[in-house]
């Protein structure tokens, strides 16, 4: 391989191209975008106007705007009176963020909604507003985008349209104002106590849960997490509770209702079959319920949209949506979090979706989830939609749905050659890695999937040299190819302090294209670097 250079070879003798790992038909819509929209996976925004951390940063339109010119289809939008008490602002309540207009927010979505992808874009409102507030948010919203808005008339929306009949339109999605109203009278009954610091790969991944289900199964029907607002819905005071009305314009704009369930997780997860609704659960709620209604959870994807409340204590935050199904053929709206490449991250996977968060509580929110996510919205043309397969979207005679720690049979094996590497020294600085010599890369290969197919390996190091060579081959046995993502890093190896990043992707493995392929990587905050990619060669064959 001494001599080669990544761009010179593709197995034919021609010049490789970007993003040569995928077909041609990778680049364009290729899914079915005529089912409903619980059929498919969408790519989500949280806190999508937070220019940085959720604690001191400035609120600003440019992240929404970088946000739909990414491909994401769903904007979060928290609504506060301004000081005047006059206008709505946007920004993250009781925290030092400083805010931005509504109405600049409205204009920038309109102005490029769909810009990267013609589907429906839907935007969730986090209200914390006086009915007064409430016309005026209807007003501007209708004046905004006007036909662009889709609104189901005046019953509660039972089934979503297609992705592809709700092309170009503008969905919205929050309390309707009764039921936010009953919400704010709802106290806190119990905190989520905050962990020690994790390690930095803990960070990234999220801890594994811990075998806690005798635990979650006793304090299931009493549970405070069920049903609770976050700490910032908790703000009016009683004067503006007292002004609190229905407001039938600002209720007619919604197409996603939002409300709380009664009782415990059972009662939560029962299913209305005449309306859409969306249910809220902390992060520890949900977690129980992924160890002890995991399959129940896949079971209720039609009618109700699950919705996580974003506890103090997380770090890191990567939220997730979709529109799932349940065995009665209804629909349901699912948002909630995502902590990890394990058995709950697929188990969110299939009822939640996932979601792109500008940044963490307090870091800057960068990490292998958000990796994982982005990868995943490489697919379909990178439209913000995918077709879920189909063996989620079945259930068995027997209420059978699929479940991500059950033992299965190999169906693929991946073969993956990792041959080389370049274009570090032209987009890092020559003391980036090490001040004294060239730096000691290697890579990091392996599947994020269900638990059975999950495993990452590792190249040698190759030292002291900007254009490495390690020619080694990697396997991968598949239980479920359709949910497996692809993922690559680059590390440059440094004995006496952490080692120093050098490049990632994700690659989606139904849409790999077999051969010698060049595979550009990109950055912490998923941006591609101009120069730096691997040689790289799949192959992909049934048992």
């Amino acid at each position: 391989m001494t001599g080669w250079s990544v761009k010179d070879y593709d197995g034919d003798g021609d010049e490789l191209g970007e993003d040569d790992y995928c077909g041609d038909e990778t680049f364009n819509v290729h899914h079915d975008m005529s089912a409903p929209v619980s059929h498919y996976f969408i790519y989500t925004g949280h806190n999508s106007y937070l220019t940085g951390n959720q604690l001191s940063s400035d609120c600003s339109d440019v992240p929404i705007i970088k946000a739909l010119q990414r491909g994401v289809r769903v904007i979060e939008l928290d609504m506060w009176p301004n000081s005047t008490k006059d206008d709505i602002d946007i920004l993250h309540g009781r925290t030092l963020t400083t805010p931005v207009a509504l109405i600049k927010c409205l204009r920038s979505i309109k102005e490029h909604a769909f810009s990267a992808s013609p589907y429906p874009v839907v935007i969730t409102l986090e209200d914390h507003l006086t009915s007064d507030l409430q016309a005026k948010v209807a007003e501007m919203v209708t004046e905004t985008f006007g036909n662009m808005l889709f609104t189901p008339g005046p019953e509660c929306l039972k089934e979503f349209p297609s992705p592809e009949s709700l092309k170009k339109r503008i969905l919205i999605s929050t309390k309707p104002p009764k039921e936010y109203l009953e919400a704010k009278s709802i106290k806190e009954k119990g905190s989520v106590s905050q962990k020690g610091n994790d390690s930095a790969e803990e960070e990234a991944w999220g801890k594994e849960v811990p075998d806690l289900k005798p635990k979650f199964e006793a304090d299931d029907k009493s549970n405070p997490d069920v049903g609770e607002d976050s700490p910032e819905d908790e703000d009016l005071d009683d004067g503006d509770r007292k002004q609190q009305s229905t407001e039938p314009e600002y209720k007619r704009l919604i197409s996603i209702h939002a409300g709380k369930p009664k009782g415990g997780i059972e009662e939560a997860l029962k299913i209305d079959p005449n309306k859409v609704r969306r249910l809220s659960l902390s992060e520890p709620a949900l977690e129980k319920a992924a160890i002890t209604h995991g399959t129940n959870i896949v079971s209720v994807k039609r009618e109700i949209l699950v919705h996580l409340l974003k506890s103090q204590s997380s770090r890191g935050i990567i939220s997730c949506l979709h529109y799932g199904e349940s065995p009665n053929h209804r629909r349901n709206l699912d948002l909630g979090h995502t902590w990890g490449p394990d058995a709950r991250w697929y188990l969110y996977l299939h009822h939640l979706g996932l979601l792109e968060g500008s940044g963490s509580y307090l870091g800057d929110g960068y990490g292998r989830s958000l990796w994982l996510m982005q990868g995943m919205f490489r697919a379909n043309g990178g439209c913000g939609y995918i077709k879920k397969p189909e063996f989620l979207l079945k259930v068995g005679p027997h209420n059978e749905v699929f479940d991500p720690r059950a033992t299965l049979p190999v169906k693929q094996i991946l073969k993956v050659r990792v041959y080389m590497g370049e274009g570090w020294h032209m987009d890092f600085q020559h003391t980036h890695f090490d001040v004294y010599s060239p730096p000691d890369f290697y890579t990091r290969v392996g599947i994020a999937g269900v638990p059975a197919d999950s495993v990452m390996k590792k190249t040698k190091t190759i030292e002291d040299n900007w254009t490495p060579v390690w020619n080694e081959e990697f396997e991968f046995p598949l239980t479920v190819p359709e949910l497996a993502l692809l993922r690559i890093e680059v590390h440059e190896y440094d004995m006496s302090e952490k080692d120093d990043f050098g490049g990632q992707t994700c690659l989606p493995l139904s849409e790999l294209r077999a051969g010698i392929r060049a595979v550009p990587l990109y950055s912490r905050k998923g941006e591609k670097y101009k120069c730096v990619k691997l040689l790289m060669s799949f192959e992909l064959f049934s048992v």
